[in-house]
């Protein structure tokens, strides 16, 4: 998972194709359910990782898509206008375009040890 990034996001491989065109968007969420089971935006705004660590938690342990999953590398955010969700996870009140993403990994298959 090396990239020069800090900052991540974990989708469903169902997703790839809007990422790809319009980038993230909380507004196009649909084609899959969301990381943590969600059929619908849990905020408006697109969850972030900080780091590997927690990028990997994510698709080890709550991967609740029902199938594999996208790790996407993400540019171009100010921490500072990360907001908290109330479950310590962040997410940032703003649509990313297209250009400010890149898949790092793909099709990960959910671990089914957790």
């Amino acid at each position: 998972m090396s990239d020069a990034s800090n900052f991540f996001h974990v989708s469903s491989v169902l997703n790839r194709r809007s990422i790809t065109q319009h980038g993230l968007d909380w507004t196009r969420m649909g084609a899959a359910r969301g990381i943590a089971g969600s059929r619908r935006p849990e905020v408006e705004g697109i969850f972030i990782c900080r780091g590997e660590e927690e990028a990997g938690f994510f698709l080890d342990i709550i991967n609740n898509t029902g199938g594999p999953a996208d790790l996407w590398s993400v540019a171009g955010i100010d921490e500072k206008s990360l907001l908290d969700n109330g479950n310590g996870f962040v997410y940032l009140p703003s649509r990313i375009p297209a250009a400010g993403v890149r898949l790092v990994r793909s099709d990960v298959l959910p671990n089914p040890d957790f």
